[in-house]
């Protein structure tokens, strides 16, 4: 027994080993490929850090874009919760019909998952950009974009969370004979909505995150106020912007908090 026991512990440590050393080899090679100096790569954050201290900060004649900044800022956030919550229902929807405690047919399942998957797998950068072609730079290629974007991620996260479900519930309702809307709204939602409203509260959170990068391309909210004054070399207005970024991540993110305390 003590020798299987020993032999267990050589085993995972040896496969532990290969993976370390492999990933050593794979980083190398890769280095060597992309010709990446690695003392230059480490020295150029120090002077990174160097000119951001001297140059990335706001001052007192940056709060003039307040009046200016705000309005964006406020755009973003409801373009980030409006997007996310219709992809939200979209994705409680796909869900429903994707999910092996609900779903309707196998082949139903094949192409919730399917859409699921394609959705997630496409960048919301490679989305902004394919939707200015139709829509140019405008509100509503940001938010088709995170609309998109939300509904990939969000549809695998229901799908998942209602997979979780207990069986037993639902049996229990079949055997009195409910319907499959009765055992939707009786067994399943009520079981699985505190995750799915977890994870509705962290796409938003990370929407309002994105939106900035969104708005950078489209021309639209927090983002382009952003792009318009880093490329005017305004950096002292650009540093306040992202100032106003961080502060609102971190309100929702704490708002966000106390929600998911009550609901779980």
């Amino acid at each position: 027994m003590k020798n299987m026991r020993a032999d267990i512990f050589t085993k995972r440590r040896n496969n532990h080993l290969l993976f370390f050393f492999s990933l050593a080899i794979l980083t190398v090679v890769s280095a060597l490929i992309t010709q990446y100096d690695v003392l230059k790569g480490f020295s150029s954050i120090a002077k990174a850090l160097i000119w951001g201290a001297g140059n990335f900060y706001p001052d007192l004649k940056s709060l003039r874009i307040v009046p200016d900044v705000l309005p964006k800022l406020w755009e973003t956030v409801l373009m980030s919760i409006a997007a996310t919550m219709v992809a939200s229902v979209l994705a409680l929807a796909l869900a429903l019909a994707g999910s092996r405690r609900t779903r309707i047919s196998s082949f139903c399942s094949f192409l919730s998952r399917g859409l699921a998957s394609l959705f997630r797998n496409i960048p919301l950068v490679a989305w902004a950009m394919v939707l200015m072609i139709a829509f140019s730079q405008s509100s509503l290629t940001g938010y088709l974009a995170l609309l998109f974007g939300s509904l990939g991620f969000l549809t695998r996260a229901f799908m998942e969370t209602i997979d979780e479900v207990s069986n037993n519930s639902i049996e229990a309702l079949q055997a009195t004979g409910a319907g499959y809307c009765h055992i939707i709204f009786q067994a399943v939602l009520p079981a699985s909505l505190p995750q799915m409203v977890s994870w509705l509260l962290f796409m938003i959170e990370t929407n309002i995150r994105d939106a900035t990068l969104v708005g950078v391309l489209t021309g639209t909210g927090i983002g382009f106020s952003f792009d318009l004054y880093y490329k005017r070399f305004d950096y002292h207005a650009a540093s306040l912007v992202v100032v106003f970024i961080v502060i609102t991540v971190i309100l929702i993110e704490v708002i966000s908090n106390k929600i998911r305390r009550v609901i779980l």
